[in-house]
């Protein structure tokens, strides 16, 4: 998860990727009377080399070549920023087909010229897929998963799930708390939270700064290091923290040894972020097998199966996750109902003093 975890660590300082919402194309085009054509055919894929990169590869590369027989070949890079480094690199050298990456990427690549926008005709699953989820980074990128942050709770010492963030605040959990560091964009999303709970909003944060300010001798840590903060869940040191994503730890939150639950339930509803998939201005493979590839990625069961391995929130609505995972991720009923995706563009404009603010609060 390396990579994602970066993506979402630089995330907060690229907030003007704003994810713009689109009207879905009618009608669509039936691609599975035209899924024979691909066998023997090549698609070359970019994605992380992370455990993301691998379920990719298992859950959409993988089931991609049994049903059509199209041969996918993949290339991986050390983070976001690896992948765009390596599409700047290659220039108009038709090199990749289809990218899966962090929005902060897919922004940066649309911006440079370097990406062409998807036919939304080609993808007929996207009628499973909220609009707001569809399409982000100007067009560019198609939703594929979402980064979903909730509350993360000790089980042993949390007996019920938390309905709210206001658990956060509960005086006895006091000095067995931890929170998001500063330049996470968990620390943004937690600030408008903070606001909204205190008679605010993302555009009147300072209510927001003021709540978080009461929780500075509370804290134990700033979580930093997820591995850190599983550790200190499994020696029984913290009771509850966020807003934070289960991606950071998909291993030990699924061990019972660590006592680690999440909850998406909150009354004030869970954060989230896009993450997507593009094509390149310049590739080798053929378009319609580009777009049934990106179809296949949205499609109900693969989405599950993605989700479930990589902790993510699924975007297509009927997705299936597997019984094992749905502990650990939220289901396409909790998405539509309590997922909030923040105005990115409004914030890049206040990223900095936001920081700032943040630091200067839980700082020693």
């Amino acid at each position: 998860m390396q990579d994602i975890k970066y993506g979402r660590r630089q995330a907060i300082k690229a907030l003007g990727a704003a994810l713009a919402a689109s009207t879905l194309p009618m009608p669509f085009v039936n691609l599975r009377a035209q899924e024979q054509k691909f066998s023997g055919k090549t698609l070359r894929l970019l994605t992380w080399s992370d455990d993301t990169g691998a379920a990719a590869l298992r859950n959409i590369a993988a089931t991609f070549t049994a049903k059509t027989g199209a041969k996918v070949i993949a290339d991986r890079a050390d983070g976001t920023s690896g992948m765009v480094a390596k599409v700047k690199a290659a220039g108009d050298r038709p090199t990749y087909d289809v990218i899966t990456l962090a929005g902060v990427g897919a922004s940066g690549l649309g911006d440079a010229g370097l990406l062409v926008k998807p036919d939304l005709d080609k993808l007929p699953n996207l009628k499973e897929v909220e609009p707001q989820y569809r399409t982000g980074a100007d067009g560019f990128g198609v939703g594929y998963l979402l980064w979903s942050d909730g509350l993360i709770y000790n089980t042993s010492t949390v007996k019920t799930a938390p309905a709210s963030y206001e658990a956060l605040w509960d005086p006895k959990y006091a000095g067995r708390l931890f929170l998001p560091p500063p330049e996470w964009a968990e620390a943004v999303d937690l600030a408008i939270i903070a606001a909204r709970m205190s008679g605010g909003s993302q555009q009147n944060i300072d209510p927001g700064f003021k709540k978080l300010a009461e929780l500075k001798e509370r804290v134990m840590t700033l979580g930093e290091n997820p591995n850190q903060v599983a550790d200190l869940f499994r020696t029984g040191s913290l009771d509850i923290g966020g807003i934070y994503s289960p991606a950071f730890f998909p291993d030990q939150i699924r061990k019972p040894e660590y006592k680690m639950g999440v909850t998406y339930g909150m009354k004030e509803g869970f954060a989230t972020q896009l993450m997507f998939t593009v094509i390149p201005k310049s590739h080798p493979g053929d378009s319609d097998l580009i777009h049934a590839f990106i179809n296949h990625s949205l499609d109900a069961g693969v989405q599950g199966r993605m989700a479930a391995d990589v902790l993510n929130g699924p975007v297509n609505s009927k997705a299936v996750i597997p019984a094992e995972s749905r502990a650990f991720v939220p289901s396409p009923k909790q998405i539509a109902e309590k997922a909030i995706l923040h105005d990115d563009k409004a914030l890049a404009s206040v990223q900095a003093a936001w920081i700032k603010r943040y630091t200067e609060i839980f700082s020693a």
